[in-house]
């Protein structure tokens, strides 16, 4: 894997991802954590073809700035690009816009994983709690 993987999602806006629907706000327009959702999942997706059978990789970091608002049944477009791998950890820029503007940009981090590994780990912490 190396740096210059693109990634390209394009959504049109559902009520259901509304701050009033999500209750992250008051108004019918394009919620912040739905827009971070996008920019993860174009990330994750991007770099898929890249990793081993039995990886995938996780979200562990968001820095993003909700620069403009946009509304139900507006098409927006989510751009990635990995700009920096360290070891697991991969590094994106990535930006969602609408037809007339900006609507957010920043980075976004995620570590590449062993499934089973994850899933044990999980398992452990589940029977340490006595779940």
């Amino acid at each position: 894997m190396e740096t210059g993987i693109k990634g390209k999602k394009e959504r049109v806006i559902p009520y259901e991802q509304t701050a009033e629907y999500i209750s992250s706000g008051l108004l019918p327009v394009f919620a912040t954590p739905c827009m971070i959702q996008l920019m993860e999942e174009t990330s994750r997706v991007s770099v898929e073809p890249f990793l081993s059978e039995g990886q995938s990789t996780v979200g562990t970091s968001v820095n993003i700035k909700h620069l403009a608002s946009t509304f139900v049944g507006c098409k927006v477009v989510c751009e990635s690009e990995l700009v920096e791998i360290d070891r697991r950890r991969l590094v994106f820029y990535v930006k969602v816009y609408d037809e007339k503007e900006l609507l957010g940009e920043g980075y976004h981090e995620r570590f590449i994983i062993d499934n089973d590994r994850f899933i044990a780990k999980l398992e452990d912490k589940k029977r340490s709690m006595g779940i």
